[in-house]
């Protein structure tokens, strides 16, 4: 006891210091910016007027314990940002949705009591939803954005909800923050500007005071926030969880959902362009994806330690802003995920849809992540909000499959009651009918009976205190095309920001991620780069945080764009349609206008689109074939600007015979082609032969090609920065 109270002695010591330090004029996160604590300063108080201590922690058990709901300022500051809007959800208000089911491969008894992870044969529904973070409700699909990946199983034993993002960290460490980081990045209060964009001062100024927000930002700031296509993202739980198994021996778990299709993105001018031709992008993909069979799938993955593991670790597991790289820690695959139905009414089932961290099922727990017990509270004041009532459960979409028995009753939406004299618990009446309490051993759930101890405190543990290693880990592990496409994005947001010393401050975060960074993007907002790195770059890296260690090499579900006028060679498109079909891609003809285009030979295919209708950011890659049409295709405007937006998204392009002309109307020169066989040079596949061996190697080339996703190569030709699109 001495010992818990001279522990507890020292925190508190700790948190006089923290009160004191918090009245100088100046703290450490707020160099290079105008002062904004002074004695004339207005204090940040509740709605009731108390001066504010603490608003970057919630109340806890020591540093690591669990959250205290007594925190009546957190209570009334997340209930306040929970109930901002109706009906539409203030976060992840764009979405889509589909229905599918779950099995895993092998038992996890050994790990987890579970219901749905025991037997191989058995089929759990599952619920998906896809949304993204920032946008309202009528945004567009494709902006630099985090994904929302909502999982809902419904099990045998209960709904549960794994409700997680594309990102595997987050931008904070205690959910009592997350007001103000979503204030920061939505529209400005004063005018409502920009929409479902991050590239403004507001939300800048806030992460460059706000140094955990830095490893984010690279994620962020990194192709992973413009993704191919939704069945193309990993999908993570971003919080440490627990399972626990019949002899109630509990682990701690990171989910992870590992696409069959392998992770990929699109660049950012290609997902510019495809936001304004067509909002519904992901959405369509998605849709259209279920409805030809092609039913997107996921592994689900176990990241499974334990305390004497994590005692290894060199950051604090409860921290939602670390993850734990793949090398410490292997993903182990427990099962797959396939969503093989669309939905039959939006509202009803994508809009009503209401997740909550706190559906959970036995075998499964939560931990002491702050992030975490926040979103306990938030989600399910969030859910009363929009619904109006606490009866939002009843709806179709959220009912589980299981029987449900409790003396609840009455109120707003309320559709199911018990019937009879009893509403209560025990009672005499009626006791064989009666739902009662149970025990463990009777697959109850039941809270894990850790150990916890320590003063009431509003306190960070030290252990969270490491901001920048990690992102230094994040920006090592990419590719250097990678690395180019995140100093752009970063260029791009920061030469947004108005404001020079939040730029300034900005390049001085980035120094401590690394000093090559901050350079780069640095000469490219008209700023001077640090000439010292902050600390030293500790050159780890973790190779599958980079997209290109993901590519499966599959051209499966991939869309490829034919482009034919009067006069094409029938034979090469026939059998180019059938190469891509067996590789499980698929195809649509583009012409100048709708209808049958004749060949040659004299038969025809019909256009499904025209060039008014379609545009190369809808395909992976563009076929034309050999004929006398090329002569027309030369001189029209659109097939040529189709034909170098393709080269210049680095997408793989198919020209057979007389189409080999196409490069250079597109200005596209010093490629290898070929004169008699099939090669390829940057992605780029000619040939001259029409059918036989030559023109299936052909074939051959150009759906690897298409499986390696991209050339990134390809912008280090000296013709790529001619190429004007």
């Amino acid at each position: 006891m001495d010992t818990i109270k001279a522990e507890a002695n020292a925190v508190i010591q700790k948190v006089t210091e923290k009160v004191t330090d918090a009245l100088a004029p100046q703290t450490p996160f707020q160099q290079n910016t105008p002062s904004i604590i002074s004695h004339d300063h207005e204090y940040l108080t509740s709605n009731t007027g108390n001066r504010i201590f603490d608003n970057h922690n919630q109340l806890k058990v020591g540093p690591r314990g669990p959250v205290l709901l007594e925190d009546q300022f957190y209570r009334e500051k997340i209930t306040a940002f929970d109930h901002e809007r109706m009906p539409e959800r203030v976060v992840h208000a764009r979405g889509n949705a589909a229905h599918g089911y779950f099995q895993c491969y092998e038992s996890q008894a050994a790990i987890t009591r579970a219901h749905f992870l025991q037997d191989p044969n058995l089929k759990t529904p599952v619920f998906l939803r896809f949304s993204t973070v920032a946008g309202s409700r009528g945004s567009t699909d494709t902006p630099r954005d985090v994904r929302g990946f909502a999982v809902r199983f419904y099990t045998q034993e209960g709904n549960w909800d794994l409700v997680g993002n594309n990102i595997p960290v987050f931008f904070i460490q205690d959910s009592i923050k997350f007001p103000d980081i979503i204030h920061a990045v939505k529209p400005e209060p004063h005018n409502e500007i920009p929409q479902a964009a991050s590239a403004h001062d507001n939300f800048w100024d806030f992460i460059s005071l706000m140094p955990e927000s830095t490893h984010m930002i690279m994620w962020v700031m990194s192709d992973r926030a413009l993704p191919r296509s939704q069945s193309m993202m990993e999908g993570f739980g971003v919080h440490t969880h627990r399972l626990i198994n019949e002899k109630n021996e509990s682990k701690y778990v990171k989910f992870h959902w590992k696409p069959v299709l392998g992770v990929h993105s699109t660049v950012w001018d290609e997902t510019n362009k495809i936001s304004g031709k067509d909002p519904d992008y992901h959405r369509r993909d998605l849709w259209e994806s279920i409805e030809r069979g092609d039913f997107p799938e996921w592994e689900l993955g176990f990241q499974v330690f334990d305390d004497e593991m994590a005692a290894k670790f060199d950051f604090d597991y409860l921290d939602s802003t670390k993850l734990i790289p793949e090398e410490l820690v292997p993903v182990k695959m427990v099962g797959k995920m396939t969503l093989n139905k669309n939905t039959e009414n939006y509202y009803a089932e994508t809009e009503q849809v209401a997740f909550h961290l706190g559906n959970i099922v036995t075998g499964i727990d939560h931990t002491n992540d702050p992030l975490l017990q926040g979103r306990l509270f938030s989600y399910i004041d969030t859910q009363i909000n929009r619904f109006s009532s606490s009866n939002y459960h009843q709806l179709p979409i959220n009912r589980p499959v299981c029987p449900v028995r409790n003396h609840y009753q009455d109120g707003f939406m309320r559709m199911e009651n018990m019937k009879g004299r009893v509403n209560y618990e025990p009672n005499s009446f009626n006791p064989q009918g009666c739902p009662y309490t149970t025990s463990f051993s009777n697959r109850a759930f039941v809270t894990y009976p850790a150990m916890e101890q320590g003063p009431k405190i509003k306190h960070r543990s030290e252990s969270f205190n490491d901001h920048f290693s990690q992102a230094t880990l994040f920006y090592n592990s990419m590719s250097e095309a990678e690395k180019d496409h995140m100093v752009d994005a970063l260029r791009f947001e920061l030469g947004k920001v108005e404001t020079k010393y939040i730029r300034e401050r900005m390049i001085d975060r980035l120094n401590h991620v690394d000093n090559t960074l901050a350079k780069r993007v640095a000469a490219g907002i008209g700023l001077p780069g640090p000439k010292e790195p902050v600390g030293v770059n500790h050159g780890r890296s973790s190779p599958a945080l980079s997209q290109t260690n993901h590519i499966k090499h599959t051209a499966k579900a991939r869309k490829i764009a034919i482009i034919i006028r009067e006069g094409f060679d029938f034979d090469q498109v026939s059998a180019f349609q059938k190469i891509v079909t067996d590789a499980g891609a698929h195809f649509e003809v583009i012409s100048k206008w709708l209808g049958n285009v004749k060949a040659s030979n004299g038969k025809e295919i019909e256009a499904e689109k025209n060039f008014n209708t379609t545009v190369s950011v809808f395909y992976d890659a563009v076929f034309i074939p050999g004929g006398k049409h090329v002569d027309e295709l030369k001189e029209t405007g659109e097939a040529i600007f189709f034909i170098a937006e393709s080269f210049k998204h680095c997408k793989t392009i198919a020209l057979a015979g007389e189409a080999v002309q196409m490069l250079a109307a597109a200005r596209i020169d010093g490629l290898t082609t070929s004169s008699s066989v099939a090669t390829v040079d940057h992605g780029v596949v000619t040939t001259q032969g029409s059918t036989g061996d030559n023109f299936n190697q052909f074939g051959k080339l150009f759906i690897e090609g298409v499986g390696n996703h991209r050339h990134w190569d390809r912008s280090k030709l000296p013709i790529f920065n001619r190429i004007a699109v």
